[in-house]
């Protein structure tokens, strides 16, 4: 990596400026501070202090073609120049008409109509205000519940941690503020598919939806589940007449080694909603994508029907941009050939630690590697060796994985590899 731009007028941090800042998921009274990242260039972060560190998770799952791929970079500069915002309710612009549309014809089945926000969260919100307002403007009412598994995570916002997992979940403290949802295992052996489709029998006038993460439950703990779980979800959802939203969030853009996840159980579900890697990780925006039954709930002479939701920075001509120009890259570029390479260096790197004391499990899936541990470690002390190894890598609970951008280069999926191997080695130890 070349050296970074000069700093100008950003300071270095000092202990008094970092406290003006409220960091996520951190206990600010007692945590170590932060790495100042000062730039980036293909799989790498400079720090201030001149390391560069190779980034392991592509900034949570988002950087797939790496950081500050020129395409992206000069679509995002021609189109600031031209123009960087302008509201979305009244008006309409080329890049989101044209995201849109492409969106529509590489989705499987008739997911053609594109609602644009700006965070995965919104876009989870935005899906299920779509399943309970579609029984609305249909004249059934009382269908506001919605039916989600067991280890998922959907999202930060009171909706979308509403469907997150009840016990386990990070959000399970504010079970007193959540709408109740119905949750239910996933169907991955006869008794659990049966149980499954008694629980929807059971709830079905009270259910709006069924909420699923497509072959990866994520941040909920990177559970991994074969697409005829997939399938066996959406036909017990059609056999009891109820949407399937899929929240492919983090497994959509080539992740699992298809562009998308459902494409895996050749389902088509009912509402997909999109995020993270959309514009390659370089601006902020979402996707919440129905299909033609969907939306045509919502087609009405009524003012009352249509959908009421309309984010500020909706469709942001800026993010669009960035997400029409990583799709060009999908189109120009191997990146799905290059997600499953990952995948084998992965699977053959990580697997010699199915041997090691306190390995719970090793598994892979696409570009995702997963290194389960017996108990949860020391997290802080787990992180500070991964550094001190030139690697980047946020491991939360009992999991170290690796989400590399589809882009890294052999040598330096080698060294993260190693370094992920040598740490879980070291704690055994």
């Amino acid at each position: 990596m070349t050296a970074p731009p000069a700093p100008g007028h950003a300071p270095a941090m000092t202990d008094g400026a970092a406290t003006h800042l409220w960091r996520p998921y951190t206990q600010m009274k007692t945590a170590a501070p932060p790495l100042e990242a000062v730039a980036t260039q293909g799989s790498r972060i400079r720090l201030r202090d001149g390391r560069d560190l190779i980034d392991g998770i592509a900034s949570w799952w988002t950087a797939v073609h790496g950081y500050n791929h020129p395409h992206i970079a000069q679509a995002v500069s021609r189109q600031l120049a031209a123009m960087p915002h302008v509201m979305f309710g009244g008006l309409t612009h080329a890049p989101a008409e044209r995201l849109a549309a492409r969106l529509a014809s590489l989705l499987p089945g008739d997911l053609d109509h594109v609602f644009l926000t700006d965070s995965g969260s919104v876009a989870v919100e935005v899906a299920l205000k779509m399943a309970a307002q579609l029984w609305l403007n249909r004249g059934v009412a009382g269908r506001t519940r919605i039916l989600a598994f067991r280890g998922g995570y959907h999202g930060d916002t009171m909706g979308a941690m509403s469907v997150c997992d009840p016990e386990e979940g990070m959000h399970r403290r504010f079970g007193a503020y959540l709408p109740g949802q119905v949750f239910a295992d996933l169907p991955v052996d006869a008794a659990a598919t049966a149980a499954l489709d008694a629980l929807l029998a059971r709830h079905r006038d009270s259910l709006a939806a069924v909420i699923v993460e497509p072959l990866v439950q994520g941040a909920g703990g990177m559970r991994m589940h074969a697409p005829e779980v997939l399938a066996t979800v959406a036909r017990l959802a059609a056999r009891h007449g109820l949407p399937l939203i899929a929240d492919e969030i983090f497994t959509g853009f080539g992740r699992t080694g298809t562009l998308f996840a459902c494409e895996q159980a050749g389902i088509v579900p009912d509402i997909l909603c999109l995020s993270k890697a959309l514009t390659g990780g370089t601006m902020a925006l979402a996707a919440t994508v129905a299909r033609s039954e969907v939306f045509d709930a919502f087609w009405s002479d009524d003012p009352a029907a249509a959908l009421m939701h309309g984010p500020t920075f909706m469709a942001n001509p800026l993010a669009c941009a960035a997400a029409n120009a990583s799709l060009d890259l999908f189109e120009t570029e191997p990146r799905l050939a290059q997600a499953r390479s990952i995948g084998e260096c992965l699977a053959s790197g990580l697997s010699p630690l199915r041997d090691v004391p306190g390995v719970a499990d090793v598994r892979v899936l696409g570009a995702i590697g997963v290194v389960q541990l017996d108990h949860a470690p020391d997290l802080a002390t787990l992180k500070a060796r991964l550094v001190g190894r030139g690697v980047w890598v946020r491991p939360f609970g009992d999991i170290v994985y690796l989400t590399p951008a589809l882009t890294i280069s052999p040598d330096d999926l080698a060294v993260l590899i190693e370094a992920l191997v040598a740490t879980v080695r070291e704690k055994a130890a």
